[in-house]
Parts: C-alpha cells; structure tokens; sequence
C-alpha cells in the first residue's frame, strides 16, 4: 500500500517513531529473541546471558519433569482443546487442576483461565456491576485496570478509586467516603511486581471488614515465592485463608507454565464461570500447560527447600544491592528494582550490563510513574551465590561508570 495514501485510521502508525529511533541508537531492550535456555542461562545471538529478568522464581520452567508431564499430556489428550470452557474445552484435568489448587491455598473452589491476564480480565469484569465501587493501589498491576476497563466499558458506571501505595491512611480516607451499603471490592497485588514489596494484607482486611468491603488479592508474583511453604501473601502473614474473599495466580511465573486460575467461595466461582467473557469467549488452556502446572504444584508441595532457596537469593540481592548504593525502595522478595529515575541512564546501564552478559530488564513510565525509571532484577531459586555476585558485581560497576551510584 502506498503510504501517501493510506486511508487516516492508519496515520497514528506512521506517526510513531519513537521505536525506530530507540533502535537506531542501539539502546532498544525490548523484543529481544531468546534462543536457548538452560537453567539461569540463557542465549541470545549465539552468546551466554546470565538471566537476572525472569518471573521464573522457582526455575521450574526448564525442570525435566514438568516437560516430561506435558510431553504425556499432549500424547493423550492433543495439543489443543480447540474450544472455550464453556463449550467443549473443559478437559478432566482441568477440574483436577482447580481441585487441587483449591486445596493448596485454602479456599472451596477454584477456576483456571488460559493466561493469568485473562483471569483478572474475567473475574473482575464479571464482579463488577453498574454503581459497584472497586478501589485500587495505584501500584496495583495494568491486568487489574483493564479488568476494571472491560466491566465500565460494557456495564457503565463504575467507580473507580485509588488510594496511594501500601497507604492505609489513603485507603481509608477513601473507602469513608463511599456510600454504605454501595458494592464495594478492594484490589491488591500480594506482591507488587515493579516494587518488590508486599501488600499489608491484615491491615487491609480490617479495613475491608470496617467498611463492607470484599478484597481481591492477586498472588501472580507470590504464590511459591513468599510464605514458608511457598502459599503466598495469606501465609505470609499467618496462613490465614480468610484475609481475601477471591484469590488469582498466573501459571506463568513459578508454576513455569502458562494459565492462571482464581479461587474463592463456590457460588462466587460459579458466578464467574458464567458471567467472565474472557472464560467464555476464549479457547481454554492447552492440556500440555495444564499437566505442567500439576506438576509444578507437586513439586512446590513436596520440596520447600526451592521457597526457602529463592528467599535466602531474594535477601542477598537486597542486601548487595543496598550495599552498592543502589535504591532498592521498599522492596522485600525477588524482585529487586534499581530505582534510577532518569530514563536516559536507565537503558544505559541496561546496554552496558546487556553487553556484558546480564540481562536484566529496564522499565520506565507508564509501567512505573513518571521520574521512577528502574532495572528490574529478579532472582530465581537455581541462581548460585556466585551468580549473583557476578551480576551485582557487573551491574555495580557500569552504574559508578555512569554516576548512578
């Protein structure tokens, strides 16, 4: 098609140029083709990389026993369920599946979406209704707001709150000045997936209990990352199931798979079921994924000792980093971020550590706010303590190079 006369639904196309520009100086991150993984190595143009950028915490995703599971799986049941759950895409396992998460976290009943994205897109659509109030940390993950997105754009007024980050004061300023009586959910990450942090679920629950309010809790980057046995943000603060009314994970981080699921009361669940249109209008999740994330819930139950090597590699990252000089902010998991605020700077130190072989992700606005440019680096349970020093010790030195610290 000849560009001068494309029709105008195609001009904000050719209008963006930011990318190009990025790439032709070099500093571009984004896109970046993997093309072999082993472990917490990985290779890309022919060359080692330490991975210090994946959501991968509990290494699982390169375990040969979850291949193996979905290698079975394929065999027996094919590649695809070619249908949503709702029609003919439901498979024995998924039930298993949902039976048996149920069971891990506590709760009656459980649903499994094909992306951990959908499952915040489905359940928050259909719990929100015309006049209902949901109120969010402003932190809180780009899954959740377009979840919100999706239940105004189709039911309609909708009210939308968002109280400033792990603020108690600010979530209860706003939760008093909704009306009694109003429909009223609170939506919290467990952990934070740019901050590293985690909410304070029991102080967000009296709250909750104080003004009516139900509270829906996404564990995508907690769930086999904080707790002792790895059950996330409730067990975390006491292994109560009780602090969130509806519970949601991705398969995508230490299930090493790919899906999500959200858990709570059985005639919520079923509420969901049939009223989620991400659910309904989407083919349902492949049985090799489904028989991965099986067994990777088997081997999260049966070797604690990946929890507790994960959080002994979260603690040394905080700890060399702090040490380094770098700003860390609150964080207190795995995911360690390198808060620098200039973006220049920012895909600078990512090119130079790039170059030398870690790779880390940089992250600037609208994924974090304005002036809050990062590094994101996140750590695995396989990671050694050499490895870890080695990428500290890399990244330490391309940020004195540029004055970052």
């Amino acid at each position: 098609m000849d560009k001068k006369n494309h029709t105008p639904i195609f001009d904000k196309c050719y209008a963006f140029t930011q990318a190009a520009e990025v790439r032709a100086s070099g500093l571009y991150p984004f896109f970046k083709p993997i093309g072999r993984s082993e472990g917490s190595k990985v290779y890309i143009d022919g060359r080692e990389m330490l991975m210090l950028g994946s959501n991968n915490y509990l290494g699982l995703a390169n375990d040969q026993r979850m291949k193996e599971a979905a290698e079975a799986a394929a065999e027996r049941y094919g590649t695809s369920c070619s249908g949503s759950r709702f029609m003919n895409g439901t498979l024995d396992l998924h039930e298993e599946l949902e039976h048996r998460l149920a069971r891990f976290i506590g709760k009656p009943a459980a649903l499994c979406f094909t992306t951990g994205y959908q499952t915040n897109l489905g359940s928050l659509s259909a719990m929100l209704n015309r006049g209902d109030h949901v109120i969010v940390d402003k932190y809180d993950h780009a899954s959740i707001m377009d979840g919100i997105f999706l239940a105004d754009g189709t039911k309609k007024q909708i009210n939308l709150h968002r109280y400033k980050h792990n603020n108690l004061e600010d979530l209860e300023r706003v939760l008093e000045r909704i009306p009694s009586g109003a429909g009223k959910l609170i939506v919290i990450d467990g952990v934070f997936s740019m901050e590293g942090d985690i909410a304070h679920l029991p102080q967000i629950r009296k709250l909750a209990d104080a003004y009516d309010a139900g509270i829906y809790l996404d564990e995508a980057h907690a769930l086999g990352v904080v707790g002792k046995t790895g059950r996330g943000t409730c067990e975390h603060y006491g292994n109560d199931p009780s602090l969130c009314d509806l519970l949601m994970c991705t398969f995508s981080k230490s299930f090493g798979s790919i899906g999500g699921f959200v858990a709570g009361e059985e005639e919520v669940i079923d509420y969901i079921k049939h009223f989620a249109r991400p659910l309904i209008f989407s083919a349902s999740m492949p049985p090799a994924n489904i028989a991965a994330t099986m067994k990777a819930l088997e081997i999260i139950e049966s070797e604690p000792e990946r929890v507790h090597r994960l959080q002994h590699n979260a603690r040394r990252l905080i700890d060399g980093f702090t040490a380094l000089g770098f700003n860390v902010g609150t964080a207190e998991t795995p995911i360690v971020p390198l808060i620098i605020g200039d973006n220049d700077k920012t895909f600078l130190l990512w090119k130079n550590s790039f170059e030398r072989g870690v790779y880390v992700n940089p992250v600037i606005s609208p994924a974090v706010p304005p002036q809050r440019a990062l590094l994101r680096t996140s750590c695995m349970a396989i990671h050694t303590d050499e490895e870890l020093d080695t990428a500290m010790g890399v990244i330490g030195e391309e940020a004195r190079k540029l004055g970052i610290i």
